[in-house]
């Protein structure tokens, strides 16, 4: 199991991934912007492993694993660990597209999607589905990213906590590299003298080798609805896209269609494959958990390469859904082809918004582990 570094920083400490502890202090590190020069940022912040160069940060574990983050808006846009004992043995994970022109920024890759949800002063309140329609504009749309703190353990852990607020919210967002694994980890505190309501997902854009070779496992006889994902500044496939019928080939015989939104079904199957288009959603039923006890998704699944033979771990925290989803034919518009695919999948809070109470903190996280050498 990979550990996650304690928020508290600069104090090192390792805590077990399996449960995020609710009396974590956050950095309290004077921030730097984003937009500082990557001179200011490599003086007050570079060290060992951690580099700074043009508002993204670098991150190089001992083992070679490395990631990038782009800090104005908290993206990680590359993921390569070392998968093979090989010395060349490094794979790009995520699946990023870079910027097209002036004023966009990259697609893909790692991103931290949160909407505010909170009911209008006529709205009733409750337990209920929240409908994509509902939704305000992604917070981080408005929000500026810096740089909080950093620190590290001898090159074998290497933390960067970025900060920002929107409103009366105050949010750090955490990203840890280890020699196998990435954690990403975002608390959200409320300031102001209202409950906020959000809905919010950590979504990874995941790379493969072949499309008809992309798979999940782990999912077993976990209820999923068919569900569009949440709009956010990284996605690749809009929301509208990823609700059409994808197009069956010719000798697709096994090809069955997705089902209609707000129908409910429950896997019976142990693998997945991602090469036709779906976007799914695996939680529990909203009506499911006003009841004492209910079944809730697993806390891991993995993804599967089979093209490249590697897999990937993926473990939620905090958050109450899992997301996956498949681009199927429309991967070719965006690069992809029969032998280069994309999923995008993570833990998410869709169906059931998170309160968060003045004064009080939500948090959720996600680590995406290997065990392939």
């Amino acid at each position: 199991m990979a550990s996650l570094l304690s928020f508290s920083l600069p104090k090192l400490g390792i805590v077990r991934a399996t449960s995020l502890s609710p009396t974590t202090s956050i950095p309290t590190t004077t921030s730097d912007t984003g937009g500082s020069s990557s001179g200011t940022l490599e003086e007050k912040f570079g060290r060992k492993g951690i580099k700074f160069t043009d508002s993204v940060a670098e991150l190089t574990v001992r083992n070679g694993s490395s990631l990038k983050l782009h800090i104005p808006d908290a993206h990680v846009t590359s993921y390569l660990p070392k998968v093979h004992w090989k010395d060349d043995g490094f794979e790009e994970v995520l699946y990023t597209i870079p910027p097209s022109g002036d004023g966009k920024q990259s697609k893909g890759g790692i991103g931290l999607v949160l909407h505010d949800v909170s009911p209008q002063p006529s709205s009733p309140t409750g337990l209920k589905q929240v409908k994509p329609s509902q939704s305000k504009p992604s917070l981080l749309t408005t929000s500026e990213w810096s740089v909080k703190a950093v620190d590290s353990d001898a090159i074998d852990a290497l933390q960067v906590a970025l900060g920002s607020k929107s409103g009366s919210l105050e949010m750090t967002y955490v990203v840890t590299l280890y020699p196998v694994s990435v954690a990403t980890a975002v608390i959200v505190k409320n300031t102001g003298r209202k409950p906020v309501t959000l809905t919010g997902a950590i979504l990874s854009h995941m790379r493969f080798k072949r499309r008809g070779k992309a798979a999940i496992q782990g999912l077993r006889s976990c209820s999923y609805c068919t569900h569009p994902p949440l709009s956010s500044p990284f996605e690749i496939i809009t929301p509208g896209e990823a609700m059409k019928p994808d197009s069956p080939g010719l000798f697709d015989f096994f090809y069955e269609p997705e089902e209609k939104p707000g129908s409910w079904k429950v896997q019976d199957i142990p693998f997945t494959m991602l090469n036709h288009r779906i976007s799914r959603v695996y939680a529990a039923p909203p009506e499911e958990r006003l009841k004492p006890f209910y079944n809730t998704p697993p806390s891991k699944y993995e993804t599967l390469d089979q093209g490249r033979e590697i897999f990937f771990r993926m473990i939620r925290m905090g958050f109450e859904d899992i997301y996956v989803s498949s681009p199927g034919t429309f991967s070719e518009r965006y690069g992809g082809d029969e032998k280069h695919h994309f999923i995008c999948t993570g833990p998410a809070t869709m169906l059931v918004p998170a309160v968060v109470k003045p004064g009080e903190e939500w948090r959720g996280a996600q680590v995406i582990e290997h065990d392939n050498l």
